[in-house]
């Protein structure tokens, strides 16, 4: 079918129901109380921004198709990115080529970079946005580890006001968060710190528009060490026992000597993409190769 005909075709009828068939409504709010106010009367209804991920989780019955979405992509409020004193806050609707291309970013945060430009393809990466990636809740985000090794901020508005949740404690379990359903991320802060230490590792099927198999992010600064892991549990998590040892000089003489903190930090699975062993060899493998010119316990 020509690209230019897909909107009249007879089974795609946003907003409206036909022959007593559920419909798919769309409502693009111009202001963000606009938006707040939809979500508050409708709770059901699902915010998308790049909507990157919205086929994927398409409803596979026709029952589901009776579904509202809050389209948040017409807000111009929330598509900033600011440098402030002290912090980087990037708007909901910031995405992956905005922090690719924005200035003074490869400086002072060369993990968002390293790791926007591993997201998908460049399609992806023009629509995607970071606050998608983050209540996408993928075990497997590529993102979400360098926001929480920067000790991103998450800002949560309704109508009753504005609630900071640190990107740390945000998931609950897998698919889960500290979001209420009248909540939108609005935007992510990020503090400004010197880091002598900043890594991202991807670990996939292929080097580019793979799913992680092992995702890493690795930052040292002042605040101390930030070891963050992907695709080896049920979220993207902090590894502490990593954390607490490469703090306190354990010597470690190869990466053998990771495992036992590894499987206090994650919970890999088998799956399609690999298996519970290979991953948590590979984890080990990265963090040992990555940290042995930079940290003195290793050798």
């Amino acid at each position: 079918m020509p690209l230019h005909r897909l909107r009249r075709h007879r089974r795609w009828r946003p907003g409206r129901a036909r022959r007593g068939r559920p419909g798919v409504t769309v409502h693009q709010p111009g202001t963000l109380r606009e938006a707040l106010d939809w979500i508050a009367a409708k709770p059901e209804a699902v915010p998308v921004a790049g909507a990157t991920d919205l086929l994927v989780h398409w409803p596979a019955r026709v029952a589901e198709y009776d579904r509202d979405y809050v389209d948040l992509s017409r807000i111009a409020e929330l598509k900033a990115i600011a440098f402030r004193d002290g912090e980087l806050v990037l708007g909901a609707l910031a995405t992956y080529w905005d922090v690719i291309h924005a200035g003074r970013m490869k400086e002072g945060f060369p993990l968002l970079v390293a790791a926007a430009r591993q997201v998908g393809a460049v399609q992806i990466q023009a629509r995607g946005t970071w606050a998608g990636n983050i209540v996408n809740a993928s075990p497997a985000a590529d993102g979400v580890p360098v926001l929480m090794a920067y000790d991103a901020v998450v800002v949560l508005a309704s109508r009753a006001g504005q609630e900071d949740v640190p990107l740390d404690r945000f998931y609950t379990g897998y698919k889960q968060m500290r979001r209420r359903p009248d909540q939108l991320v609005v935007a992510i802060r990020i503090p400004r710190r010197a880091h002598d230490v900043a890594i991202f590792e991807k670990v996939g099927g292929r080097r580019a528009q793979a799913i992680a198999k092992v995702g890493l992010a690795i930052a040292h600064s002042a605040a101390g060490w930030r070891v963050v892991a992907a695709s080896v549990a049920p979220t993207v998590r902090r590894c502490t026992a990593i954390e607490r040892l490469l703090t306190d000089g354990t010597p470690v003489r190869g990466p053998d000597d990771l495992l036992p903190a590894i499987e206090r930090d994650v919970t890999p699975i088998d799956d399609l993409r690999s298996t519970a062993a290979y991953r948590k060899t590979v984890m080990a493998r990265l963090l040992y190769d990555d940290l042995r010119g930079v940290c003195p316990a290793f050798s």
